[in-house]
């Protein structure tokens, strides 16, 4: 496996981290990237034979910036290396997947990543857990992007420059749009991929993620809006309509039409029941449908908060840090 490579980041994951080196360290070149964990995961890591990175904390950190020094790191200790599986230290690897992945990549040249199914390794703890855990299980076949739990060649990470360093949210949208225009494809597996714990229990991280998902809409929309992808335009126009748009017009419009413009309302139940009759396709449990389309619709308003937070830092020239909603691990690394 001396061709493989994995690219781990986190920050204070106890337990978790812990329980994903274990699942790759020993199969391939691991090289984990802490961001000033607090929990005892540096020596952790390294007692399990983990290359570890330190990020210089005085820089904002983002996910994005660790990747890539994962990656920079990799390829130092590790120049021959072909492909590269980077991954959040909240997952464990499944038990073949390295294996699946490079075999597929070796079949099929034109790949320059892909991604199997990701699990939420307690949906049951959580209707939030359960949201994250239908939110994993993309379409099969060719897709545009896969998140950041994801099994790249390292040719085409190389030709693309990596990731955008800057970005604070959905930089594996933006990464993934590179390698499009560069002429690779990006596919989802049939294959398991890696189990994923969110720790996701309260309405307050729920809405912080929705508040990240905006930004990001934002950011991506004004990095590549004006290219022929037309990046995140559509999805920032959703929440602009149904986030402002609607809700704005019916109580604007209530004293010159007698109320009859609170009518409007009455369209966010109609695209709850069409929301809920696409999920069902592939969400069989009729409550888990109902429950992701309610956040689907429900959530447009934080993504709101989203983009506003980011054209008022865009307009007063500041640098956001990142939005986190994940709790993190309670327990020390052992």
């Amino acid at each position: 496996m001396s061709r493989i490579g994995v690219v781990a980041i986190g920050r204070n994951e106890g337990q978790r981290l812990v329980r994903f080196l274990q699942s790759v360290v020993g199969r391939s070149t691991v090289v984990y990237v802490d961001s000033g964990s607090t929990d005892g995961s540096v020596p952790a890591a390294r007692a399990l034979g983990a290359e570890v990175v330190e990020l210089d904390m005085s820089i904002p950190f983002t996910a994005a910036r660790a990747r890539n020094a994962g990656f920079a790191r990799l390829r130092e200790i590790c120049p021959g290396v072909e492909y590269v599986q980077f991954l959040d230290g909240d997952c464990e690897v499944a038990p073949e997947w390295l294996e699946r992945a490079t075999e597929e990549l070796d079949r099929r040249p034109e790949l320059g990543a892909i991604c199997g199914r990701l699990r939420e390794r307690y949906p049951e703890a959580s209707i939030y857990n359960r949201l994250c855990d239908i939110e994993w299980d993309i379409p099969l076949g060719e897709i545009k992007a896969c998140g950041g739990n994801s099994f790249a060649r390292v040719q085409a990470v190389n030709q693309v420059g990596g990731y955008e360093p800057t970005l604070i949210a959905a930089e594996d949208d933006e990464f993934c749009l590179r390698l499009r225009r560069a002429g690779w494809k990006i596919c989802r597996s049939v294959d398991d991929m890696a189990t994923h714990d969110a720790a996701m229990t309260r309405a307050g991280q729920w809405w912080k993620r929705a508040v990240r998902c905006g930004f990001a809409y934002a950011n991506g929309a004004a990095l590549h809006g004006r290219s022929p992808e037309r990046h995140f335009v559509r999805e920032r126009q959703r929440v602009v309509v149904w986030g402002f748009g609607i809700p704005a017009t019916a109580a604007a419009l209530a004293w010159p039409t007698s109320g009859i413009s609170l009518a409007l309302f009455g369209l966010y139940p109609l695209q709850l029941a069409r929301t809920y009759l696409g999920l069902r396709k592939r969400v069989p449990h009729r409550g888990h449908a109902l429950a992701y389309a309610t956040s689907c619709v429900v959530g447009r308003l934080p993504q709101l908060f989203g983009l506003v937070k980011f054209y008022v830092a865009q307009a007063r020239g500041l640098q956001v840090r990142i939005i986190e909603y994940k709790s993190k691990g309670t327990e020390t690394c052992p």
